[in-house]
């Protein structure tokens, strides 16, 4: 059995989140897209959590399902109709943290993902919290804790629980990041380095980056969306394969990654990614001047803004080449490989010369989901030959160009999302001409 998996979301209750982000249709989007397993997010924010232990039910042992009365959405444009009822969306107990504190003379902003085996241990870790900070303010809460004191809280708690740093590489907020960071997991997390064994990649970095780093080699890269809307869920996520589910099962298969036997009851087999140019601190540069910078440039300018004299943001590519002990394009043995895509929306996007947002881009997407089922399945099993046989041609290029790399990304940088390109300025229209031909 094949698992799509995204741990890292956000709930309604965390800033800058829509207010879909609530179960009925974080529930509704998994289905579109294809997503088996999505963490819960926010479980230390106290209605959130009210929440979750109102409308969900126990599932296998330490994951959960939303009750069949709660599954529907009672205001929404129901138009999706799967070809066939899917299986019922898992749960897993997730959050995120954003620890601010200083250690070594220096102020550090770490993020990290906790994975939680239970409601106890939730109620109890949120309990411990709520002395040192505010979780009403936000679902995702910042507190003045060393992120090694994190670890300790939750593993005293529970042995099972999950500290995963959250993308670990973007500037401000993260393990590695270059404005507030570390130069090693053993550096931030001191004696519980040992229980640290996945990182999250984030959007601004791929597994083949991070392969150039050997202290990560035992570290299992997962990849998850971040997100903060529910139609953004899944554009990165994991896949795990076997017969067994449960939490203790996924604990497992992070903790031993590239390493499971191929016996295991439960492995983790690839993962889905951005393409990293894409995310929006891939280069360096200033958003507010508009600069963006390759690593080598950012080195010609000493690190400085030409146009307004202050210190550029170092941005993930920067920053990898700085903890990088091999070269660009080398292959850890034995690594669990990715995929990287681009979302349905933007292909359709690109393809048709219109934003994401518009009818037209809704349109082909909800076509495109009636006929063949999930979102995942149509960028990555669809045979080529049927896509070109049931869908618009240069909408069957796109994504076919997608899966075989053939894309351009303009690197985001300091914030600032990377723009995609699949064809050439008008090259689509060859396909739509030979679309009306036939």
């Amino acid at each position: 059995m094949r698992y799509i998996a995204d741990f890292h979301i956000h709930s309604k209750y965390s800033r800058a989140t829509s207010r879909d982000m609530d179960l009925e249709h974080l529930d509704y989007w998994a289905k579109i897209k294809g997503i088996n397993i999505l963490g819960t997010g926010d479980f230390t924010h106290p209605l959130w959590f009210k929440e979750l232990k109102s409308k969900l039910e126990p599932a296998e042992p330490g994951l959960f399902k939303l009750k069949p009365q709660t599954a529907k959405l009672k205001n929404g444009n129901n138009w999706y109709l799967p070809p066939s009822q899917p299986e019922p969306v898992r749960y897993i107990l997730t959050s995120e943290l954003s620890c601010i504190y200083k250690k070594n003379d220096r102020t550090r902003k770490i993020h990290l993902i906790v994975f939680a085996p239970n409601l106890e241990f939730v109620e109890k870790f949120n309990t411990h919290l709520g002395w040192l900070g505010n979780l009403k303010a936000d679902g995702r809460p910042i507190l003045g804790l060393d992120a090694k004191e994190v670890a300790k809280i939750a593993l005293n708690l529970s042995s099972e629980a999950m500290i995963v740093p959250a993308h670990i590489w973007t500037p401000w907020f993260s393990v590695f990041g270059s404005m507030s960071g570390f130069n090693s997991i053993s550096e931030c997390f001191d004696e519980y380095s040992k229980y640290i064994y996945a990182a999250e990649t984030g959007l601004s970095s791929d597994p083949a980056m991070n392969w150039r780093v050997s202290m990560l080699d035992d570290i299992t890269l997962i990849s998850n969306s971040d997100s903060h809307s529910p139609q953004k869920i899944g554009r990165e996520a994991n896949i795990l394969e076997g017969k067994e589910l449960s939490y203790k099962k996924i604990n497992e298969a992070l903790r031993l990654g590239r390493r499971a036997p191929l016996s295991n009851p439960l492995r983790m087999t690839s993962t889905i990614e951005f393409f990293p140019e894409e995310g929006k601190y891939h280069f360096d540069g200033h958003r507010v001047c508009k600069i963006s910078f390759s690593p080598e440039e950012t080195k010609k300018h000493k690190g400085i803004c030409p146009v307004c004299s202050r210190p550029l943001t170092i941005g993930v590519m920067n920053r990898v080449d700085v903890l990088a002990n091999r070269s660009v394009g080398y292959k850890l043995q034995g690594a669990i490989p990715f995929s990287s895509l681009i979302p349905l929306e933007e292909i359709i996007a690109d393809t048709i010369g219109v934003g994401t947002g518009t009818k037209a881009v809704e349109r082909e997407y909800r076509e495109l989901l009636n006929r063949f089922g999930t979102e995942i399945k149509i960028l990555m099993e669809i045979p080529k030959d049927e896509l070109e046989k049931s869908v618009k041609a240069e909408i069957a290029e796109g994504i076919i160009r997608v899966r075989e790399g053939k894309v351009k990304v303009e690197p985001g940088y300091d914030g600032e999302y990377g723009k995609v390109k699949i064809f050439t300025h008008g090259e689509q229209k060859a396909f739509s001409k030979q679309d009306s031909l036939f």
